[in-house]
C-alpha cells in the first residue's frame, strides 16, 4: 500500500539522514560516506558541514583524509565540485560521465574550438601529463597547446570533460592557500574505475536524502532518465501531499513529523539546500532567493523548526546572524550560543570573538 508522507515528515526525514536531527559520534570518513560526499564549490564549506553534524569533529581530521587520498575533491553531480570518499568518486565518475559528453558539445565557451579535435587524443596527451606530476589549470592548458592550435582554455576544459581529475593539496586544506592542481583520480588514488552503475547513484542518493522523487535524484545527478533505472529496482513508494511520487529503499523509515529538529547553523553552500528539484522541504522559495546569491554563492544559514529561518556571515572573528523573521527567544538564544561555538572551532586563537544578531527587516 502506498502511503502518504507530509511535507513536515519529509522534513524530517531529510534532517535525519543528513544528520541534523542530532550531532552523529562517527569519523569524519563515515559521515562523508553516509552523506553522498559534501558539496565543495569553495575549499572549505566542508569543514563547515562536519562541523554542524559530527561530535569533535577537527578541521585536521578532514584535512588528514584529504592528504592520505582517503577523500578527493572532483567535478561530479551536476558538474560541480564535490567532496567525496575515494570508492564513491571511482564509482560515481563514470556515472555522470553523460553529463561531461554533452557539455563539451554545447559549451558556449569552447564547444566551438573543440569540435574538430579528436578527443581522445587530447585526453590521452593530458593524462601522460599528469601522470608525470599534478598541473594548474593554466600549465596543463599551456603543455597540450603545444601540440595543438587551440586556446589553451579550452584544451583544459576537455581534459576536465574526458578524464576524472582530482584537486591535489593543499588545495582545500584547512588553513592553507593553494592554487587548483589537477591529477587523474585513478593514478591519484591507485584503483581503477569500474563500469557506470546508475542503480548504485540512487539508492545512495535515497540514502542521503530521502524519500524523494525521480525530478529530485536527477536534480542533485545532473542527469536524466534515471526514471527507467529507478522503475527496475526494488525500492518502497511513497506519495507527497501533491500527489506526487516519492522512492526510498525498503529497509528505511521515515521518521514522525514532530520529531524535535533543534536549531542549527548550516554552513555555506549546505547540499541540504542544492539536492532537491523541490527544495521546499527545507526552505520557502521566497527564502531560497535571499540565501542563493545570483553568481550562485550560498550563504550559511539558520536552521529553525527545521526550516530555513535567516542566514549568517562570517568575517574573522564576528559572525552576524540575520533572522527573516522574529525567532522565539529560546531559538535565537540556541542559535547565538551555537554561533558562540563555532567561532571557538572557527578561530581558535582569536583574542576577542563576537556574534551579531541582526534585526529581521
Amino acid at each position: 500500500m502506498t502511503t502518504t508522507v507530509s511535507r513536515q515528515a519529509l522534513n524530517r526525514a531529510t534532517l535525519e539522514r543528513q544528520l541534523l536531527l542530532r550531532r552523529a559520534k562517527m569519523s569524519a570518513l563515515d559521515a562523508v560516506e553516509h552523506l553522498a560526499g559534501l558539496q565543495a564549490q569553495a575549499p572549505f564549506p566542508p569543514y563547515y558541514a562536519l562541523w554542524a553534524r559530527l561530535h569533535g569533529f577537527r578541521p585536521a581530521d578532514l584535512a588528514a583524509l584529504l592528504e592520505s587520498r582517503q577523500v578527493v575533491r572532483i567535478a561530479l553531480m551536476r558538474g560541480t565540485v564535490h567532496l567525496v570518499t575515494a570508492a564513491d568518486a571511482l564509482a560515481w565518475r563514470p556515472a555522470v560521465q553523460v553529463l561531461y559528453d554533452r557539455d563539451l558539445k554545447t559549451n558556449t565557451l569552447h564547444a566551438k574550438a573543440l569540435a574538430g579535435l579528436d578527443h581522445d587524443a587530447v585526453a590521452s596527451a593530458a593524462r601522460e601529463l599528469l601522470a608525470a606530476s599534478a598541473l594548474s589549470s593554466t600549465a596543463l592548458g599551456a603543455e597540450l597547446a603545444r601540440r595543438w592550435d587551440v586556446p589553451a582554455a579550452s584544451l583544459t576544459h576537455l581534459a576536465r570533460g574526458r578524464l576524472p581529475l582530482v584537486q591535489t593539496p593543499p588545495r582545500a586544506i584547512w588553513g592553507k592557500a593553494g592554487q587548483t592542481t589537477y591529477a587523474c583520480l585513478d593514478q591519484w588514488v591507485g584503483a581503477p574505475l569500474p563500469p557506470p552503475s546508475p542503480a548504485s547513484l540512487i539508492s545512495r542518493y535515497l540514502r542521503a536524502f530521502g524519500p524523494a522523487t525521480v525530478a529530485d535524484v536527477q536534480t542533485w545527478a545532473g542527469i536524466t532518465r534515471l526514471g527507467e533505472v529507478a522503475a527496475s529496482m526494488d525500492l518502497r513508494r511513497h506519495r507527497d501531499e501533491d500527489g506526487r511520487e516519492l522512492l526510498d529503499l525498503p529497509e528505511l523509515s521515515v521518521p514522525d513529523e514532530d520529531v524535535p529538529a533543534p536549531p542549527r547553523l548550516l554552513g555555506p553552500f549546505d547540499q541540504t539546500l542544492l539536492s532537491y528539484a523541490d527544495r521546499t522541504r527545507v526552505i520557502s522559495d521566497a527564502h531560497r532567493k535571499r540565501v542563493i546569491t545570483q553568481n550562485g554563492l550560498v550563504k550559511g544559514t539558520l536552521l529553525v523548526g527545521g526550516y530555513v529561518r535567516g542566514f549568517w556571515e562570517r568575517k574573522a572573528a564576528v559572525l552576524e546572524l540575520s533572522p527573516f523573521e522574529k525567532l522565539p527567544k529560546r531559538d535565537l538564544a540556541a542559535l547565538e550560543s551555537a554561533a558562540g561555538r563555532l567561532l571557538t572551532w572557527a578561530e581558535p586563537d582569536a583574542e576577542t570573538r563576537e556574534v551579531r544578531i541582526h534585526a529581521p527587516d
